[in-house]
């Protein structure tokens, strides 16, 4: 049995409660979760006696999220560490030098550096070094406590990058300078020698995270760069979401190298197996001097000679069962001159020629099933193949695709420690940016992973701490995030408004539907009520007439049933006439409202008989 229009929309109305009942809670658990506050507390000095003053102060609403900064201190031996929270650049050179082969006006590496906060710092007193211009050269650098020596230990460079007006086209590495007799921080440029290059660089939509170590050849004593592959992780986040992102670098004596961000793993390898180009060449060459000979058939396949084909015939043919139709007029132009034409009074025959009257279709052809020459109609010709190519056939004398012959390389060497590469003695940042602001911390070159671990979490950790302390909530990330692909407010938009769709569609479209119960018991005559059940089992107009042709039948007097019978008789009798005699004065004295009641249940009577429901009633 279908549930009836109040089932429906009492169904309709439970299912609008429920979901405007998981709205207000959706709402409510983003509330309560914009208002979690993270408390992170590095104390320097009375860290408790701050705890309970803070708690006593405001003990009925969370205090907020605060981060106090202490400078990272190195928990073990380093070659190299820097925090720059002395607010100076004591220790560290900028280049005064010329870069060669440039114009005089951009050759100056006279990009300024500054040590300062970043500008949303949450951690006050924590300073960083700053790129401060846009569109020029700079060169800073620093000595390391000792050279660093690729022997027994591996080699840990690690610092801390923030892009904090994003980068259009600029790099943010770092170089690791080779310890040489001529080496001048003063005049550090592009082409001065460097080990190991490490670090973010983008220009437009290249993102790039290199790490690239020079290798010398042995046999010639050449430096040749050597890149690692290319990380298969997208690095467009790194870019583009101004936060500080740790970058490191762990090469280690069996020639393994890890490259991870934020300390997650995103590159590694081999430098025997992923540098490009490779570390050690090939021990066999092709012979620059060897050609291939004139006879030489690379050919696999050709044609076969013996092959047999006709490509003369026509590719349409004279239909010869054709019949020239009678009264065919040979003798006739389809085109005749318009006799009624008259040259314009104004022609020139020395300047327009001579004049002809127009061509006009010859009238004489109307009649006829054609004028001029008759020819037979064209066919296709059975007999047409087209052009004939010959057949493929495998070559026999087919020898191969030549290549030159391998020789033994004059330059092989095999180097099996790439690791052993040139000792390093300063760090230096060589780099043009057309951003400025880019924000440089915490530098550590060191060769026990613990010590760099710790030192990231003293400051990178930090940082990472206050950030996510002030990080928005839900609605500011997702209005942050729209703002970096506005395509999400489209996403945004249908998500709210589907909701409230579904609420305007479940609540305020139900259709109301009259019910049975309102036409039972009533004198008043009533419309015709058919439900769905009814209005599927609805009758043909052929089978309603059949119907009523039985019912016509069925109120014929002979038709009756038994008892409609002797009732009947029993009225005819004299008897009974007398009584209905008797009964029709005192019905005549009735009150009017009484015959009007009677006239109206006749009427009412008659509408029901007539129903298709009543009159399928009475035939059964």
């Amino acid at each position: 049995m279908t549930p009836g229009p109040a089932r429906n929309m009492e169904l309709k109305w439970m299912l609008c409660v429920l979901l405007l009942g998981l709205s207000w809670s959706a709402t409510l658990a983003q509330e309560e979760g914009d208002d979690v506050d993270i408390d992170v507390e590095d104390e320097v000095g009375d860290a408790d006696e701050a705890a309970v003053e803070s708690e006593d102060a405001t003990p009925s609403s969370p205090p907020p999220p605060r981060v106090t900064y202490k400078p990272p201190v190195p928990t073990g031996d380093v070659y190299f560490a820097e925090s720059f929270d002395k607010g100076t650049l004591d220790g560290w050179v900028v280049s005064k030098a010329k870069k060669e082969d440039a114009d005089e006006e951009i050759a100056k590496y006279d990009g300024q550096w500054a040590v300062e906060e970043m500008k949303s710092s949450r951690l006050p007193g924590d300073k960083g070094l700053v790129l401060k211009s846009r569109a020029k050269h700079h060169a800073i650098s620093g000595k390391l406590k000792r050279p660093f020596v690729f022997d027994t230990k591996p080699l840990i460079i690690q610092y801390e990058v923030n892009f904090q007006n994003g980068i259009d086209c600029g790099g943010a590495y770092v170089k690791l300078l080779s310890k040489t007799p001529d080496l001048d921080l003063d005049q550090f440029v592009d082409k001065t020698s460097y080990t190991i290059m490490f670090g973010p660089d983008k220009c437009g939509e290249d993102y790039k995270l290199h790490f690239i170590f020079r290798h010398k050849n042995p046999k010639t004593g050449e430096y040749e760069e050597k890149h690692a592959k290319k990380s298969e992780t997208d690095l467009r986040t790194y870019y583009s979401d101004k936060k500080t992102h740790l970058y490191t670098l762990v090469l280690n004596p069996d020639n393994s190298f890890e490259i991870l961000v934020d300390q997650t793993v995103i590159n590694s390898g081999n430098l025997l197996s992923d540098m490009s180009p490779a570390v050690n060449p090939l021990p066999e060459i092709e012979d620059p001097d060897d050609q291939k000979p004139e006879d030489w058939d690379e050919r696999p396949k050709i044609q076969d000679p013996e092959g047999e084909g006709d490509e003369d015939a026509p590719a349409k043919i004279p239909d010869e069962s054709a019949v020239k139709p009678e009264g065919w007029l040979d003798e006739e132009s389809e085109y005749v001159s318009d006799p009624d034409a008259l040259k314009p009074e104004d022609w020139d025959e020395e300047m327009d020629g001579e004049w002809e009257a127009p061509q006009i279709a010859n009238p004489k052809c109307e009649a006829a099933p054609g004028c001029g020459t008759w020819e037979r109609p064209m066919i296709d010709n059975p007999d047409y193949k087209g052009k004939w190519t010959a057949p493929m056939m495998d070559n026999p004398n087919y020898q191969g695709v030549w290549k030159p012959r391998k020789i033994p390389n004059p330059d092989f060497f095999e180097d099996l420690h790439p690791f052993r590469m040139t000792p390093f003695s300063a760090v230096g940042l060589e780099l043009w940016s057309m951003t400025s602001d880019i924000f440089f911390d915490n530098f550590i070159v060191c060769s026990d992973r613990a010590v760099a671990e710790q030192w990231a979490n003293d400051g990178w950790g930090l940082k990472q701490a206050a950030e996510g302390a002030a990080e928005p909530g839900l609605v500011g990330q997702m209005m942050t995030a729209a703002e970096e692909r506005p395509w999400l407010w489209v996403v945004y938009v249908l998500t709210g408004a589907l909701p409230v769709f579904l609420i305007i569609v479940f609540c305020c479209s139900g259709k109301k539907t009259p019910s049975d119960a309102k036409y039972k018991k009533t004198d008043a005559p009533q419309p015709d009520v058919k439900d769905d059940a009814e209005e599927k089992e609805k009758k043909t107009e052929g089978e309603e007439e059949e119907e009523e042709v039985v019912e016509a039948e069925e109120e014929k007097p002979g038709k009756n049933s038994p008892e409609e019978k002797q009732k009947s008789d029993g009225e005819d009798s004299p008897a009974n006439k007398s009584q209905d005699k008797g009964e029709e004065e005192d019905e005549e004295n009735d009150d009017d409202d009484d015959a009007a009641n009677k006239t109206d249940e006749i009427k009412d009577d008659d509408v029901l008989r007539r129903s298709p429901r009543n009159r399928k009633q009475r035939k059964d």
